[in-house]
């Protein structure tokens, strides 16, 4: 049977247009490969990050309701590829769910734009379309170059799991298993290590600079301690603690730390065939060199069992 094809209304978030460009990259490579059309939501703003909506939760709900109309318009599921915005998003949504005279108050306000929210729309981090909507069976096929010389971390951190009432883990409680389900579909070994479900850091860095990068740090060093080669996650911010502030966590412990941090789409796009600067990766902070020396050492045109 022929797959489906996948469409998806794209909110690529602010990091990956800013900071982390290489993410955008990455993403939009990945996705022409996979056969995913993604059509970006040019329109929508920033969710906010959780710090809007802890001051002026009114006005966080109302921006990103928007984003919910403008998707809901094009009549497609809104897809995200950062774990901080799907964790915003899907808190707003089951606000929304919850008290119906707030939408009708933000519906009445987007009405100056003739945008509407009825409510019902599909939200989902890449990670979890990929699993659930595409499915790992058909990502195999896919696979021209397994990674099965690198051992990988997974990084799930904060807002992709938590609260997991709203992120849907009471009734898909395997979704704190994806990303080590995805590693292994790529025919890399998934390095397990206490800190890939905590907080990487970043939302205390300006407050407490220091316990922000001790945080990182400690991550880091038990990832590196039990021989990981690289690092993954399906979060920009956490790449930013992770890879850009790698060097500064290192002082902070006092622990030699050089390990590359590879956003989601970086990892499946080197498994498909893209070269590392495709993929942006020569634009990292921390060096993945060593990534690429492993891929080397693997059978070349070999094909995932």
């Amino acid at each position: 049977m022929a797959s489906v094809p996948l469409k998806y209304a794209w909110f690529p978030g602010c990091v990956s247009r800013g900071a982390c460009r290489e993410l955008y990259q990455s993403m939009t490579r990945v996705a022409t490969v996979l056969g995913i059309e993604l059509v970006e939501l040019k329109e929508a703003a920033c969710t906010g990050a959780g710090v809007i909506s802890e001051r002026q939760p009114d006005v966080a709900d109302a921006i990103n309701t928007r984003t919910f109309a403008l998707a809901q318009r094009l009549g497609l599921p809104l897809l995200n590829n950062c774990s901080t915005c799907q964790g915003v998003m899907s808190a707003v949504q089951a606000r929304l769910h919850a008290d119906p005279h707030r939408l009708q108050r933000i519906n009445e306000a987007l009405a100056e734009e003739g945008l509407r929210y009825d409510g019902g729309l599909s939200i989902k981090n890449f990670l979890w379309a990929l699993v659930e909507d595409y499915g790992l069976d058909r990502l195999k096929r896919l696979v021209t170059r397994p990674l099965t010389s690198l051992r990988v971390a997974p990084f799930y951190g904060c807002y992709i799991l938590r609260p997991a009432e709203k992120l849907g883990l009471d009734e898909r409680p395997e979704r704190a298993q994806y990303l080590e389900w995805v590693i292994s579909a790529v025919g890399a070994e998934p390095v397990d290590f206490p800190g890939k479900t905590r907080c990487c850091g970043f939302p205390i860095l300006t407050m407490n600079r220091r316990n922000s990068l001790t945080m990182a740090g400690k991550h880091l060093a038990d990832a590196q301690d039990l021989g990981a080669d690289c690092m993954v996650t399906p979060c920009p911010l956490c790449h930013l603690n992770l890879d850009a502030q790698q060097p500064d966590a290192a002082r902070t412990i006092r622990q030699p730390l050089a390990l590359p941090i590879l956003h989601l789409p970086q990892l499946i796009g080197l498994a498909l065939g893209l070269s590392p600067r495709e993929l942006g990766m020569q634009k990292h902070i921390v060096s993945t060199r060593r990534i690429e020396q492993r891929l080397r050492q693997a059978p070349a045109g070999a094909l995932a069992g």
